[in-house]
């Protein structure tokens, strides 16, 4: 059978691989996708989307109990862990036949499958029928990661699980060990700890949420012990010892172990790139540390091949795959886009408080040899947090003492991570701390307190 021929192949359907199929055909070209599980990737089915269901629904049962301080009513509140799940995966399928929808719209090209690269212009495709030849001049690897599993703590899918199994539990954890406290585990932390579970996080760096800036990461920790989490820093969990309906813990700290009871662990200590059984080897592609090396415009040293996403390193973040998709798509066409900048990416984690950032923390702005101005805006000097009974929380933003380039953002508060893109918006535009006092926010609003933050680091704040 001769093999079919296009403009543009991608390996993945996920964010990053979808969103570069969709624009390379909206800019003429001849797409093919191959996907082996699911359209939409883990974001879509196990990740970003399913997750943000399930802590919406924890976010109203907190809402739920609170009641009172809002004048109304509820008795006998409970949840229902079944629907709650139900619920999730409902919005998840919804989104994932969106995008099959949209490839049928844009004259896609979808094959279901296990693709291989057999030369840097050629893909062999398993499939249930058996195999499918395809070449083309550009080939857009999208293939993804997974959850790293450490030796002695393997998820089992009963007493230890991974992010998959805490989106379908079996069961709803009692006393919950939550490994890591990235964006992953601090979100599962914060919804089951909201539905009841007793947790604990350890975390082997010497504060949670390790990428965010210092100063945040110490407001998010004393918010979630105030809401019953034990918080463990600077902590190994070094082995799993498995019985019957329980897990004892080993956690070393400070030359000292540690022995915890616990009925679930969920394992959140990072991820690794799907790059097995792909054909990299062979055309010389370069893997380092399960990701795929690649440079600025996500080329991987083989002509015509790109590699984007998680695959390609941190971020791992939906969006910026997204990005690196449309880069990438406009790359193959002709185009000349700018490269994405890593450094204006946002992170958000949508725990209870949710985080969010973007750009420099204060001791990497130093470290880079700034001279910093610094301004903080707490939630209570907020109208709109107050009638909104959110009033914990802050923004911070650093600048360049010299230039007033914005050089970072971060928050921590309700609905931060909506926020945060006005801040993205800033540094893509490189804008400087008189452009965004100029800027009239509107009133009342959460986004006021961006432009407090700013009139703070030059001493002009004014309603804190």
């Amino acid at each position: 059978m001769a093999a079919q021929s296009f403009d543009m192949i991608v390996i993945g359907a996920g964010p990053g691989g979808y969103v570069a199929a969709i624009r390379g055909a909206q800019l003429g070209l001849k797409v093919a996708v191959v996907e082996r599980e699911h359209l939409g990737g883990i974001c879509l089915n196990w990740g970003c989307i399913p997750t943000k269901a399930m802590l919406r629904s924890s976010e109203v049962f907190h809402l739920m109990h609170r009641a009172k301080e809002f004048g109304l009513k509820a008795e006998k509140i409970d949840y229902d862990l079944d629907a709650v799940v139900k619920r999730s995966r409902d919005v998840a399928k919804q989104l994932t036949s969106g995008v099959g929808h949209l490839m049928k719209k844009n004259k896609i090209t979808t094959i279901m499958g296990e693709a291989k690269l057999t030369g840097k212009d050629k893909v062999s495709v398993k499939t249930e029928k058996g195999s499918e030849e395809l070449t083309a001049k550009t080939i857009v690897l999208a293939t993804g990661a997974r959850a790293r599993e450490l030796p002695g703590l393997e998820a089992d899918g009963d007493l230890v699980w991974t992010y998959k199994h805490a989106l379908k539990p079996p069961r709803m954890p009692k006393k919950l060990l939550v490994i890591g406290s990235g964006a992953i585990g601090i979100e599962f932390a914060s919804f089951y700890n909201t539905l009841g579970a007793e947790t604990t996080v350890v975390e082997v760096m010497d504060r949670i949420l390790p990428v965010e800036d210092a100063e945040i990461a110490k407001f998010a920790k004393k918010a979630f012990e105030k809401q019953g989490m034990k918080i463990m820093e600077k902590s190994t969990v070094k082995q799993l010892d498995r019985a019957k309906g329980k897990v004892t813990a080993h956690v070393e700290k400070g030359g000292k172990t540690e022995k915890l009871e616990f009925d679930t662990v969920i394992s959140a200590v990072g991820i690794v790139g799907n790059t097995e059984n792909l054909g990299l080897e062979e055309l010389g592609i370069k893997v380092d540390r399960t990701h795929v090396v690649v440079d600025e415009y996500c080329r991987t040293g083989v002509e015509g091949v790109y590699a984007i996403g998680d695959l390609a390193g941190a971020p791992w973040l939906a969006h910026k795959a997204s990005h690196e998709g449309v880069m990438v798509a406009e790359l193959a066409a002709g185009g000349h886009p700018h490269p994405v900048r890593p450094d204006s990416i946002a992170g958000c984690t949508y725990c209870h408080p949710q985080v969010a950032s973007v750009g420099l923390t204060e001791a990497k702005a130093k470290d880079a040899g700034y001279d910093v101005k610094i301004g903080n805006f707490p939630f209570i000097g907020n109208g709109k947090a107050i009638a909104l009974g959110e009033a914990e929380g802050m923004i911070k933003t650093i600048f360049d003492a010299k230039t007033g380039e914005l050089l970072g953002a971060h928050m921590v508060g309700a609905e931060v991570t909506e926020l945060i893109q006005g801040y993205v918006v800033g540094r893509q535009l490189e804008t400087t701390e008189e452009d965004l006092m100029h800027t009239v926010f509107p009133h009342p609003t959460l986004s006021e307190m961006m432009h407090e933050s700013v009139l703070d680091a030059y001493g002009r704040a004014v309603h804190y």
